[in-house]
């Protein structure tokens, strides 16, 4: 009997220990903030384990890189509607846990993040044309990420990098473009042929200066070396007169000699 009560007494602390939970653990890349009633403490707890007052609520915030997908509607420099994909990694600023729980009480994402994206990819869409959106990307991610960075929700948040996953464009705009590679692909494929025809007739000329050159110079062979033809022609005859001559001509004998 005389175990009995400090049994009870000791079951009763643990189950008041247990429904109080004066302990918490923070998980590792989060941060704990503190409230108790509903007032934000100064202190933010780090990752591990931790003994808190029982009254004490703990927020968990992760603060690690998050990524966050989104489809904006915007106008381009030369008024041709475009929607934008983007995809968004960041994070929470560790000393900024507090005043983002304060701001927002977590809901972050759909009250912070994605209205300034909106503006962020509106922005910078409409220092573009149409074209230089797709010729431009590396730019006009550039510039969308310095349009976020720069908004005023996104001081809670580092902004590591901004991807644009996709342009969509009307079909209008799409026509467009098809018909002017088209055209483009025509155009090449003209100037080609012409380059072609042009690279012919170049081998023509080439070809026929070629043949004239070289009838010059057997000509002027011929009539700088008449002796030493006639002299091969009587070696090579086989003493044989033609059947026919015309007027006084005898082979090899030139009577003016």
């Amino acid at each position: 009997m005389k175990f009995a009560i400090p049994l009870v007494i000791g079951v009763v602390l643990l189950v008041v220990v247990v429904i109080l939970s004066p302990f918490t653990l923070v998980s590792a890349g989060h941060r704990g903030v503190v409230t108790e009633f509903g007032k934000v403490h100064d202190v933010v707890l780090s990752e591990g384990f931790h003994f808190i007052n029982p009254f004490w609520s703990i927020q968990h915030y992760d603060i690690r890189t998050q990524k966050v997908e989104a489809d904006a509607d915007a106008a381009s420099k030369d008024l041709q509607s475009v929607t934008t994909k983007v995809a968004v990694n960041f994070r929470v600023s560790e000393d900024k846990v507090r005043a983002l729980y304060q701001e927002t009480e977590g809901k972050y994402e759909r009250t912070l993040i994605a209205p300034a994206l909106q503006e962020a990819v509106k922005a910078a869409t409409a220092q573009f044309t149409a074209e230089e959106l797709i010729t431009k990307r590396t730019e006009v991610k550039d510039a969308m990420r310095a349009a976020l960075a720069a908004r005023e929700a996104m001081r809670f948040f580092v902004v590591e990098d901004v991807s644009i996953v996709n342009f969509s464009f009307s079909t209008s705009f799409n026509e467009a473009i098809e018909r002017k590679v088209t055209a483009e692909q025509d155009a090449l494929a003209a100037k080609n042929k012409l380059e072609q025809i042009q690279y012919e007739a170049d081998q023509k000329v080439v070809t026929a200066k070629a043949e004239a050159e070289s009838l010059r110079i057997q000509s002027e062979a011929l009539a700088n070396n008449a002796s030493l033809i006639e002299l091969e022609a009587v070696r090579k005859w086989n003493g044989v007169l033609p059947a026919y001559m015309m007027g006084n001509t005898v082979p090899f004998v030139n009577v003016g000699r």
